[in-house]
């Protein structure tokens, strides 16, 4: 069996999914619209961004370790990322050795958690 898709209840459907297609080459498919995205990764995973308004929510409550990774070749390209986000005004820690991993964590425009790590 095979995970096919995810849904994240974003604060901003569009932010959030611009984000993912830069820094991680995930591909939307179809427009993007305030209530909802739709990207795919190379992997096939399909992953929804649904606004957090449709569920007539007023604030992202997702569990403190919660969060969705992206997994890198080697701890340069996790560091590249790292500066990438850096250079483009994103608040990141620098990377460190966690749990046997090269990572950094930090919150993606949309509220959700993204880890970075080899």
């Amino acid at each position: 069996m095979k995970l096919n898709h995810l849904n994240l209840s974003v604060t901003d459907t569009v932010l959030s999914q611009s984000f993912l297609a830069k820094y991680f080459g995930l591909a939307a498919l179809g427009k993007a619209n305030d209530k909802i995205c739709i990207l795919r990764d190379d992997g096939g995973l399909v992953l929804t961004l649904t606004s957090m308004a449709l569920a007539g929510e007023t604030e992202i409550r997702y569990p403190g370790n919660f969060h969705i990774g992206f997994i890198q070749p080697t701890e340069a390209d996790v560091n590249r990322i790292n500066q990438q986000l850096r250079a483009d005004g994103y608040r990141v820690p620098d990377p460190s050795r966690q749990h046997g991993s090269w990572t950094f964590y930090f919150e993606a425009p949309g509220g959700f958690t993204v880890e970075v790590l080899c």
